[in-house]
């Protein structure tokens, strides 16, 4: 284990240490494949609060499990297993407890449900304690800890999946990890689905929700035993809440997330005795705001997050802006991100890469500015300077500008053969940041687009209504525009073309391969969807089925006419189906029938099932034998 952690190294110098090398390479001979499928050996790292401890997943063996390393400590970290069961989030409670997020799925009366719950992990003893009374829906929502040093959480949680159960409606119990003690601080409250509680440990908020998911409404009260009274309502999905970001000490005051004039979500003071929203605090011109970075107190944020053509943290407290310029200056060459610090602030921990060069993440001390090694995100790559990465606007056939991001070969300067790789979602986006599929595509020769497509996150609610009812049709044709672009720009080969893809992209994947064969080569598709009706009978055993199924209906009124599974006959390129067995995102069937359908048809399909694999690659092994699979199937498809 010792070779995941590596802080046994000397201090880095200080300027450019972190940094990947100074200059993209020429084109050279590529990578072996092994290179490009490690899992990272550190992924989410979190400092706890006296800055001597870490906690994330770490790789062993190619694959990832939770970990937790004392800094500066001999010998392997300690490791949580959870069995089958997912994990979902960790975070410090206090010096010594973690708790921790897991989620499974399990039988219940012949159906597949995937229930969650809430552990308590103490670093220092190893012992694991429920924080909810049993697994369901929603069945460990931490929603305040403690910030006086002691091992006190306030949980939210179901003890029923059935909604004729009081105990659907979940409870919240304030729970001391040390000790075991509990004592319910609110009671379940028929309709009401989630609590929230502002720094001090008081329950402000609790969002109301019907059976289906369809109405909601807002409960709220000022302080602790005041009765609480509904501020605003919303009768279908699609109405907003006036819903607060963040409570401040002041009771009457809030922050909330809303839209500006323009459409875009900023960050604004709000009067929660009028509701009504004040003065602007923070925007990014043309994006979204992706959230805010709380303090200590839980009443104040000391920076925010944004997405422009990377995600960034703009820092608005003056002690994280001084830091983030000292590693800035240490790291030139290279993105610094400052993610997790201690109590103290006298150690930090940062992410140094960029969408060229992977990376990793790094120990920060501020007294001497050091950097030291955690672990890197490719432990072959490390810091080298892969492909170049910039973002490209285009015009989609109706005129609507499309942001995209655009990988080349280095060095490459003919007109390339193109993969046209839409992302996952689809309310998602993609940016500039270390991307392992298009650069592995890029190191065997291909120019890589990534458009974020109508329907995409993060420019703004108008671009984002532009997807509604578009699922397979114009959000279809902005992938296809951006192979006009690309010709236009002399960059790429239109009759060199494949779409790769994977969820949300896998669907796209197949679209293309079923409605515009005549523009690609062949077509892969990794946990792609290929029937949503099939889909929306899946998502019935999930919580709020109603308002889920509503919103498909929205984005695709016709599911049947934009499944691809559906016209078989209408394939007319080589597909590649890829589904791992563990998935539970999109279930395997979604490609274990195509094939089927496909085969029968007598197209030229290919499918594999990987049968530990689940939607997230979190295995070395099946990163592998889908990079190999796909190179293969490329070089006899659309070779470079």
């Amino acid at each position: 284990m010792s070779r995941i952690f590596v802080l046994a190294v000397a201090s880095l110098a200080l300027v450019g240490a972190a940094s990947p090398q100074a200059a993209a390479p020429a084109a050279r001979a590529p990578l072996a494949t092994e290179a490009f499928a490690e899992v990272p050996q550190v992924e989410d790292p979190d400092i706890s609060p006296d800055g001597k401890r870490v906690a994330g997943k770490v790789a062993v063996d190619g694959k990832q499990l939770f970990a937790v390393l004392t800094l500066g400590a001999a010998g392997p970290p300690k490791l949580l297993n959870p069995g089958k069961a997912d994990l979902n989030s960790w975070s410090w409670v206090n010096d010594e407890w973690l708790v921790v997020g897991i989620g499974q799925e399990v039988p219940v009366a012949g159906d597949t449900w995937y229930v969650t719950r809430a552990l308590g992990y103490s670093v220092v003893t190893g012992k694991v304690i429920q924080l909810s009374r049993n697994a369901a829906q929603r069945g460990g929502d931490i929603i305040w800890s403690a910030r006086d040093g002691s091992a006190r959480v306030m949980v939210a949680y179901q003890t029923s999946i059935y909604t004729n159960d009081a105990g659907f409606w979940p409870q919240v119990d304030e729970v001391d990890l040390a000790t075991g003690k509990r004592r319910t601080i609110v009671p379940s409250k028929p309709g009401v689905a989630s609590w929230y509680a502002d720094g001090d440990g008081v329950v402000r908020m609790g969002i109301g929700i019907s059976e289906d998911g369809r109405s909601r409404r807002v409960h709220y009260r000022d302080r602790q035993g005041m009765t609480f009274r509904t501020i605003d309502k919303a009768k279908t999905r699609d109405e907003r809440l006036t819903v607060p970001a963040l409570f401040l000490r002041d009771t009457s005051k809030a922050l909330i997330i809303d839209d500006d004039e323009g459409g875009y979500s900023a960050l604004y003071e709000l009067d929660l005795k009028t509701l009504e929203r004040g003065k602007q605090l923070f925007a990014s011109k043309g994006y979204d705001i992706s959230g805010i970075m709380t303090d200590s107190t839980g009443f104040g944020y000391l920076g925010v997050a944004v997405n422009e053509n990377r995600p960034e943290i703009r820092w608005t407290d003056p002690e994280m802006i001084a830091m983030q310029a000292t590693v800035s200056g240490l790291v030139k060459g290279a993105q610094a991100r400052i993610v997790s610090t201690s109590r103290d602030r006298s150690r930090a921990i940062v992410q140094v890469g960029g969408a060229d060069a992977p990376g990793g993440y790094y120990i920060f001390a501020p007294a001497d500015k050091t950097m030291e090694p955690l672990g890197f995100n490719n432990p072959t790559i490390r810091m080298k300077r892969m492909h170049p990465v910039r973002t490209i606007r285009y015009k989609a056939r109706d005129g609507l500008e499309i942001a995209a991001v655009l990988t080349l070969p280095a060095g490459r300067k003919e007109k390339l053969p193109l993969i046209v790789m839409p992302h996952g979602g689809p309310f998602a986006r993609d940016s500039e940041t270390w991307d392992w599929w298009a650069q592995f595509l890029a190191d065997r020769g291909y120019a890589v687009i990534q458009p974020n497509y109508r329907g995409s996150s993060g420019y703004g609610t108008p671009f984002t209504e532009k997807g509604e009812g578009q699922w397979g049709l114009a959000m279809q044709d902005d992938l296809d525009d951006s192979v006009k672009a690309l010709a236009d720009l002399g960059i790429a080969d239109p009759a060199r073309v494949c779409m790769v893809g994977a969820s949300y992209g896998g669907y796209a994947a197949i679209r293309a391969a079923q409605r515009d064969g005549e523009k690609y080569r062949c077509a892969v598709s990794y946990a792609g969807v290929s029937d949503l009706n099939r889909m929306l009978k899946y998502q019935g055993n999930f919580l709020y089925a109603g308002a889920r199924g509503d919103w498909l209906r929205k984005q695709a009124p016709d599911l049947k006419n934009v499944s691809p599974l559906n016209f078989p006959g209408d394939f007319s390129i080589p597909l590649l189906l890829m589904h791992g067995d563990e998935d539970r995102v999109v279930p395997p069937v979604q490609s274990k029938v195509l094939a089927q359908k496909l085969k029968s048809a007598g197209k030229d399909v290919t499918y594999i099932v990987q049968p530990k694999a689940d939607h997230h690659f979190s295995r070395t092994e099946d990163r592998l034998e889908f990079l190999k699979t796909l190179e293969a199937f490329l070089k006899q498809h659309n070779p470079a």
